[in-house]
């Protein structure tokens, strides 16, 4: 029976190769930092982690792992709510809650899955999501499993978003659900916009923070805090592999209804192990960190300034970011592979972004900052880009 199947298989994965959209995996021999060895190569400095903070090799978190696996094991081999849940989760989801400033958090396996065990519990035929156009694909994902009506504006749009809420009053329940920040533009969704027409047109609104916490706002707590609207967002979801650690783990962390209704029906949760103590160790010592000092979020702004000045001096063509991701515009996905290519072999670990992870035409080398980069790391970088960038003539 596979023959025919293989034949087809094959001839999908040589159209994507000769489209010049394969995605190749690079292997890392070294923990996930600033400097990191890829493909057996020296050196190479990386500049395409979600590694915000710093903290995905941090001292710290891996002694707090150390010590979480001594003292409660090495997996829990259940689900939470049959022998799954150990004091520590219980902790874990006060930190959270206390970070974010909400009632209380549910834990899953990873943001995907929070985001995909969300809506289904939550809404019904007779309600409504008005959803960002650019929003996360587990957004989407999880919506899909839904069966409430659904709405999609254009990114950002708040004309638009208000003409689906008009469109959304024949419905009971309306959520508006939005990424924090748009992982592949950079750019910060108008929560405080989105809240005004929420609480206008008497819709919940709920806002991954997978890319925005850690990162935006005076001391990096995320949207809620840029745009002060404490009390007025209803329902988070966010990683622990990004900001947090870099390793697995999400959460949903809002009004405490909601989150007391996902632990009944959230299929996500219900049906996945619990978080490794490990995972949930480090977790707890990457929030107790933060909460000592700002120090991390302010290295990391500095670095954020600095590289994207220098690069749009340099001339080149950056999306206006907000956050601490600087997206290169180069349009075409060949470019966007050599470029990546050429930055490898200068020892700068990018990666380029084309169709469909980006609309075609849009391909860019998108640059995740960190607090990790040192200020030599970013002038590396820099020289790198404009060398590559001469090259290739797209620089001129």
């Amino acid at each position: 029976m596979y023959g025919n199947f293989q034949q087809y298989l094959t001839q999908e994965l040589a159209a994507i190769e000769a489209a010049g959209l394969c995605k190749k995996e690079r292997c890392i021999s070294t923990p996930q930092q600033a400097a990191v060895k890829v493909n057996g190569h020296e050196e190479t400095l990386n500049f395409c982690a979600n590694n915000y903070l710093g903290l995905s090799n941090h001292p710290r978190l891996i002694e707090a792992a150390k010590k979480a696996m001594d003292s409660h094991g090495y997996g829990m081999s259940s689900v939470r709510f049959i022998c799954g849940t150990q004091d520590i989760h219980k902790r874990l989801e006060a930190a959270i809650s206390d970070y974010f400033r909400t009632e209380d958090t549910i834990l899953y396996a990873a943001c995907f899955d929070a985001n995909g065990g969300l809506f289904e519990p939550l809404l019904a035929e007779d309600d409504a999501i008005i959803s960002d156009a650019l929003n996360h694909a587990s957004i989407i994902d999880g919506i899909r499993l839904c069966k409430a009506n659904r709405y999609r504006y254009a990114n950002a749009n708040m004309e638009d978003l208000e003409r689906c809420l008009q469109a959304a009053q024949a419905q009971r329940y309306r959520l508006i659900a939005t990424d924090g920040v748009f992982s592949m533009d950079g750019n910060v969704a108008p929560m405080d916009q989105i809240c005004a027409l929420a609480e206008k047109y008497n819709a919940l609104v709920m806002v991954d923070e997978s890319h925005s916490a850690g990162v935006v706002g005076p001391t990096g707590h995320g949207v809620a805090e840029l745009f002060g609207l404490y009390g007025r967002i209803d329902v988070f979801t966010g990683t622990l592999g990004k900001s947090f650690g870099g390793a697995l783990g999400g959460f949903t962390t809002g009004r405490r209804e909601i989150i007391d209704l996902l632990r009944q029906r959230s299929r996500p949760y219900l049906f996945s192990n619990s978080l490794a103590p490990a995972i949930v160790g480090a977790g707890i010592e990457a929030f107790r960190m933060l909460k000592e000092t700002d120090a991390l979020h302010e290295r990391l702004a500095t670095n954020v300034v600095y590289f994207r000045d220098q690069m749009i001096h340099a001339g080149f063509d950056i999306k206006p970011t907000q956050s601490a991701i600087c997206a290169v515009m180069l349009y075409d996905a060949r470019l966007s592979q050599l470029f990546a290519q050429r930055m490898q072999e200068e020892g700068i670990y990018v990666t380029g972004f084309y169709y469909p992870v980006v609309p075609k035409g849009e391909a860019r080398i998108r640059v995740q900052l960190s607090a990790g980069h040192e200020k030599n790391h970013l002038d590396k970088a820099i020289a790198a880009f404009i060398k590559v960038g001469k090259e290739l003539q797209v620089l001129h």
